[in-house]
């Protein structure tokens, strides 16, 4: 069925087909449990899926004959574990890839990313941003192609992250306020032209880069078991919000739901692009703790960088630390009123909000309880994203999903 050498074993061909038949629709949910990390072996994998033995391991013998995971030929257990050894399940090493690239205010950058959210190989960030965002995105396309063409990985397909809500269906970028791009750019529309030209094949996807954080968290990281996870994050400009509802990204109606960088935090506050003012998205981004911090951007590194360093370096400076207190106490204001409204189980901080809540836990986690409906008792979780470049690896998680859905329909011959 793969046109690839069949692992089965030999025997009745007839019952080894029946098996994988009864299976087939078992492909996805089973390679979505290795590619996330819960189903290690055949027979958490056989529990998981509520199949028999025998149907897990036919479904298994499939998705490495796709060449998408790999199955320990010897049985083993783990240290102090009872009952019959399992075969251990892994995804595929040298399997395909998705091409994933990310634009921000300060570059963009692309890169391979293999199942279980795994970066095979990605590009030096670029640190200029053309206005026009055709040049840019058919650049970050080469840039990934270049790569496939190194690496002599297949590729399922690419995904873009952009700073901006991306309106559903039409895959427009409705406010890139930071890129200096036209509002409504044909942002999916000009990337998939571009990955055709590039002479890639599969589909080309475009999300919100919280968006696609929050669902790489959810899936390989710290929003790991979270049912209602709330991620909020500040990377180079602004402040974006995400929500994953039962391991769904929550989008809204037309794909602009989670807006929360227009949360007031400060009436009295900086001006905002959007026409307001003391929004969460110019009162607690990385320009703003350089600017409550006195310090003057400077030429070298990014905005995030910069504000990420000057946390790490000089946190016992006072000016900087009562710059960092002010951008803690409104962002824990927002998030205060978030929970108010959405009740998450989790949440988890991105980009600089990470890093201030390593620098100072107990204020944040303080303020949050002291302004949310349910006070302390009902204090909700608050983690630090844990991947590196979860833009990127949600990017790549949009181009793997028709193969999670169906691996046979996606990767099995035409």
């Amino acid at each position: 069925m793969s046109g690839k050498a069949d692992p089965r074993p030999a025997g009745d061909g007839t019952t080894s087909r029946a098996r994988l038949d009864r299976g087939r629709g078992a492909l996805g949910p089973a390679l979505e449990l290795v590619h996330t990390g819960r189903a290690p072996t055949r027979a958490v994998l056989t529990a998981e899926l509520g199949v028999t033995r025998a149907t897990a391991g036919a479904v298994a013998a499939e998705l490495e004959a796709l060449g998408l995971i790999r199955v320990d030929a010897r049985p083993g257990a783990a240290a102090g574990s009872q009952g019959r050894p399992s075969h251990r399940l892994e995804v595929a090493e040298e399997g395909p890839v998705a091409l994933a690239a990310q634009v921000h205010a300060d570059g963009f950058r692309a890169a391979l990313v293999g199942l279980g959210g795994r970066i095979v190989a990605t590009t030096p960030s670029c640190e200029t941003v053309d206005a026009d965002p055709a040049k840019v995105l058919g650049a970050a396309v080469d840039a990934g192609a270049e790569l496939l063409r190194r690496t002599g990985r297949p590729c399922v397909g690419a995904g873009l992250a952009v700073p901006s809500a991306v309106t559903e269906p039409e895959g427009l970028a409705l406010n890139p306020l930071h890129l200096a791009w036209p509002v409504g750019a044909p942002v999916r529309e000009i990337f998939a032209e571009r990955v055709r030209a590039a002479g890639l094949t599969g589909p080309g996807f475009v999300g919100n880069d919280v968006n696609l954080a929050a669902l790489a968290e959810h899936r390989h990281g710290a929003g790991r078991g979270a049912r209602d996870l709330l991620c909020v994050a500040t990377g180079h400009r602004g402040v974006g919000g995400a929500l994953v509802l039962d391991g769904r990204l929550h989008t809204g109606s037309s794909g602009l739901a989670l807006e929360v960088g227009h949360l007031t935090v400060n009436p009295e506050g900086r001006p905002c692009y959007c026409g307001s003012r003391g929004c969460l998205d110019v009162e607690a981004d990385p320009l703003a703790l350089l600017n409550a911090a006195g310090r003057a951007p400077g030429p070298e590194g990014s905005l995030l960088q910069q504000a990420n360093e000057l946390i790490g370096e000089e946190y016992g400076d006072p000016v900087v630390r009562m710059a960092a207190e002010a951008l803690i106490d409104r962002l824990g204001l927002g998030l205060a009123g978030l929970v108010n409204i959405l009740n998450p189980d989790r949440i988890i901080l991105g980009g600089l909000h990470g890093t201030l809540l390593d620098a100072d836990p107990d204020r944040l986690r303080a303020v949050v309880a002291d302004r949310s409906l349910w006070g302390r008792s009902g204090s909700v979780p608050i983690l630090a994203c844990s991947l590196d470049h979860n833009s990127l690896v949600g990017a790549a998680e949009l181009a793997w999903q028709p193969v999670l859905d169906d691996p046979l329909r996606a990767l099995g011959p035409v």
